[in-house]
């Protein structure tokens, strides 16, 4: 094996044989993956392995097992398979790994735009153990769940930079403009190990569009449908020699459903309005390599949102008219080098924002803001032939300022972790340790363990082990007393252990993958009694769940579908047995696409079965299953040039995901887009 000169997070490049190096060919390739990913190369083109372009596609052979496209392999839809020499970055926070042991997916921007998404969880539901929340249509409060677990529980990183509120302990994925993507990668299960807190149920990691290439190109796409929604967006992006930029803006308007249902339990609470979302973004990433090796690279993202939502008291007396202003920024610097041949380092720092302001009755009512800084200090050790040591330090102040009046407004964490990953033959190890250090709570440590066995060419076995915690939030500790609700200085992390077995298979037809699991989370923090409410280390969980996946190619269709079965139980006293609130047990999602010439042609499908929106699991809180499917089209009229429609919820079926609040119903959306060659 060897390793790649210009192997780095950015370039996606890895190890390859030296057997495939400079082999090169012209012809139309097409790759499918499990992630849904499809790309074509219009003949005539030529692809080289060993450079920082795209692989050379091997009509005999499926060999190039080493090299990946963000999970074990991919299937040429045309003429054999190939194995791309693209690697998630998320599952080992390197840019070179010599294992993929990691349940991992890969949303790219080929696929953002192939769905023809509107935000950031709409894509991430169509993920293997993922299910979304929320608190009504498109920009309102919303809950990614990874395997079973809470959002608090699901780590959100942007360009390598944590965001999210210090407050609630969420990050607020609705309002990250998905025209301002390149790529998304997503982990299951634990990572505390090498991120420490919140990465218990999994990762997700959004890169920012990047440049390349030289010259500058510019892009842009507009569009419009249904309840008077509009969005555009402009950027151009390129580069010249070892330099690279992207610079983009983009904008979104909706009038929006009402977001809350009637209830006749609370008649007075009815607000029948439409609940308007804005946002307007900007971002802009660059960098540059020089000829001694160093890159620098920096990023910044800002999106600032306005959202309507319902929020009237049973009476009916106060909460009228309420909406936010809302504002997310993340910015960062990073600089790599090799001091060795065999030593890489990476410095990283950077400052995000979740900023909150809230307004009811025609006044202010609340602020909530989070100013995080943060700084890393990683360096990657090449010990051997397929063998990779990472030492690293993280550093983290969270600071908050509020309309209420906390105890303690800012605190930090320093965390300290090492990382070891080999290949010896047909088997694959991946270990890690980390200690956290907070200035609240003290001394926290972390572990993981991952395996893999070649069982053929095609098949691999894995196995994995992990701890994970979650650090209380703000509100957990300090939360302003009054007579309603009180934080509680005394409240522990939570942790957790997680299990994991999975099989996974490549072949000439397509691949597959299973993934079986159990996470078991103890000291849950949850907000209990009355006057005043409180939260306390009361609640045990345990998780099971299977996971399967297949990508292929069918009667000249691109098939991705996975399928999720859980079992996530409460087991605290009060609720042992009962499902945890808003999870459901079976999930299940479908894509189909095909190109016809010009055409484009495709559909999602998404079923999830029944949930229950409190823990009590009363009948009354009953949410019954659903299932949404949506079509869409495209018609290229030339390389640059594209017109899409797209129809969700084809049925106009009806759902909650949370009791009493309503979700979109049919919708038609009408895009044109262009992208300089």
């Amino acid at each position: 094996m060897l390793r790649h000169p210009l192997a780095s997070p950015e370039t996606g490049l890895s190890h390859f044989t030296d057997s495939a190096a400079g082999a090169e060919r012209a012809g139309t390739l097409r790759v499918l993956s499990l992630s849904g990913s499809s790309v074509c190369l219009q003949r005539p083109c030529v692809v080289r392995v060993g450079t920082t372009e795209n692989l050379e596609p091997m009509r005999k052979s499926l060999s190039l097992a080493a090299v990946l496209l963000g999970l074990p392999s991919c299937v040429l839809a045309h003429e054999g398979a190939l194995l791309l020499g693209q690697q998630l970055i998320t599952a080992s926070r390197t840019g070179t790994s010599p294992v993929s042991i990691a349940s991992s997916s890969l949303i790219t921007r080929d696929d953002i735009e192939r769905q023809q998404a509107g935000s950031v969880p709409e894509l991430l539901q169509r993920l293997a153990g993922v299910s979304v929340t929320s608190n009504g249509g498109r920009g309102k409060s919303t809950s990614v769940s990874i395997r079973g677990t809470s959002d608090k529980h699901v780590l959100v990183l942007i360009d390598g930079i944590r965001v999210g509120s210090a407050t609630s302990g969420s990050a607020a994925l609705q309002s990250i403009p998905v025209e301002q993507i390149e790529r998304i990668e997503v982990v299951r299960g634990p990572r505390s190990s090498l991120y420490g807190s919140e990465a218990m149920g999994g990762v997700i990691q959004i890169f920012t569009r990047r440049g390349g290439g030289d010259g500058f190109k510019p892009y842009f796409s507009a569009g419009a449908g249904s309840r008077s929604s509009y969005s555009g967006s402009a950027g151009v992006a390129g580069g010249q020699g070892n330099g690279w930029f992207n610079l983009g803006v983009a904008s979104e308007s909706t009038d929006g459903i009402n977001a809350r249902a009637y209830r006749s339990s609370a008649p007075g609470a009815f607000e029948p309005d439409a609940d308007r979302y804005r946002e307007l973004s900007a971002q802009l990433r660059a960098g540059y390599r020089f000829d001694n090796g160093l890159e620098l690279d920096g990023s910044w993202l800002q999106s600032e949102n306005h959202s309507d939502f319902d929020s009237r008291s049973s009476s009916g007396a106060s909460g009228r008219n309420a909406y936010s202003d809302g504002s997310l920024q993340a910015l960062s610097g990073r600089a790599r080098f090799a001091p060795l041949a065999s030593w890489d380092v990476t410095l990283q720092a950077g400052h995000s924002e979740d900023l909150g302001d809230n307004f009811q009755d025609g006044r202010f009512y609340s602020r909530f803001d989070t100013r995080r800084d943060s700084a890393s200090w990683q360096n990657d050790f090449h010990v051997g032939e397929a063998q990779l040591l990472t030492l690293g330090m993280d550093y983290q102040q969270d600071r908050i300022d509020s309309s209420d009046s906390y105890v303690e407004d800012s605190r930090y964490n320093r965390g300290y972790f090492i990382q070891y990953q080999a290949a010896f033959g047909r088997h694959g190890v991946q270990a890690g340790l980390r200690r956290d250090k907070d200035e609240f709570f003290g001394s926290h440590d972390t572990g993981s363990l991952g395996y893999s066995f070649e069982l053929s060419e095609a098949l691999t076995l894995t196995a994995a082990y992990g701890t994970a915690y979650r650090a209380p939030t703000f509100n957990d500790l300090y939360y302003p007393a009054s007579a309603y609700t009180a934080g509680n200085p005394e409240v522990k992390p939570e942790e957790s252990e997680s299990y994991e077995l999975g099989i996974r298979g490549s072949h000439g037809w397509g691949e597959w993958s299973v993934n079986a699991y159990e996470n078991r989370i103890e000291d849950l923090i949850v907000w209990a009694g009355s006057s005043p409410m409180r939260p306390e280390n009361v609640d045990v969980a345990r998780i099971r769940g299977i996971e399967t996946r297949v990508a292929t190619v069918l009667a000249g269709w691109d098939l991705a579908a996975n399928l999720t079965f859980m079992d996530p139980q409460d087991r605290s006293k009060a609720n042992h047995g009962h499902l945890l609130q808003r999870r459901a047990k079976r999930q299940f999602n479908l894509d189909l696409d095909r190109q016809f010439g010009a055409v484009g042609l495709g559909a999602s499908l998404y079923a999830a079965s029944e949930r229950f929106d409190k823990a009590s699991n009363a009948p009354d809180t009953r949410m019954p299953g659903y299932a949404l499917l949506d079509l869409r089209g495209e018609y290229r009229l030339d390389d640059a040039w594209r017109l899409q429609a797209k129809l969700a919820n084809l049925f106009d079926r009806e759902y909650e995901t949370t009791q009493t609040y309503e979700q979109p119903g049919r919708a038609l959306y009408f895009t044109v887009r262009y992208q300089a060659l």
